[in-house]
């Protein structure tokens, strides 16, 4: 599926009318929650004695595990396991300024009126990401976790098991994404990509406003 180019202006010049189903990740790109990751992974950090920088430039868009095993070598899986959701806990009750992100809700309604199906798939685990998306106010169809796969992003399992719910095809799917591990899973999986904050994808938008309205220029 091919669409990308830029015009004269510099702006994304795209078709985007064979897309029949989008797959978001959720941190991010859905739902802004950066702070609290950020709060997180600090008391986390200076609990278990790792640099926060460190931690941080690896985080963003993986599962917990899979940080903790990158950041901690030495520890065997059950520790791993406990540190990683040690992380976690540090999160599910931090929600006071988790909000949708800009365009989020614009982008669901256009959805909506083209009715084209749409899933989250995210690295967090159920019991997370049920409550920053209810703190965001958004109610998604089909949620894909880190609970639902044996493996995380970059691992396309994910998106996979998204597209196989909502009964499209991974190549008629548009993967959004704000991290890079997401994008390689998005593309993995076989599916056209689209990424937010510069990320390196087939499609770069500013916020999910312009692609909302790139789809509904492309269905016009």
């Amino acid at each position: 599926m091919g669409l990308l180019d830029m015009d004269g202006a510099g702006a994304v010049v795209g078709d985007l009318s064979a897309v029949d189903a989008v797959l978001l990740d959720m941190d991010g790109t859905l739902v802004d929650s950066d702070a609290a990751v950020e709060r997180a992974w600090r008391v986390w950090a200076d609990e278990y004695d790792v640099d926060l920088e460190s931690a941080l430039a690896i985080a963003h868009g993986s599962p917990a595990d899979r940080t903790v095993r990158r950041l901690l070598p030495h520890l065997d899986d059950a520790a791993v396991a406990a540190s990683a959701a040690r992380q976690l806990e540090l999160q599910y009750d931090d929600l006071s300024d988790v909000t949708a992100t800009r365009g989020a809700l614009e982008l669901l309604a256009t959805l909506a009126r083209f009715r084209l199906p749409w899933a989250v798939v995210t690295s967090a685990d159920t019991r997370l990401a049920k409550a920053r998306l209810a703190a965001a106010g958004i109610d998604a169809p089909v949620l894909v976790t880190v609970d639902d796969v044996s493996v995380g992003k970059p691992d396309p399992q994910g998106y996979l098991r998204a597209a196989l719910l909502l009964d499209v095809p991974p190549e008629l799917c548009l993967v959004v994404e704000d991290a890079a591990v997401g994008v390689q899973a998005g593309r993995a999986a076989g599916a056209l990509t689209a990424a937010l904050k510069g990320v390196d994808a087939d499609l770069r938008v500013a916020d999910l406003a312009q692609l909302a309205h790139l789809l509904t220029r492309s269905r016009r």
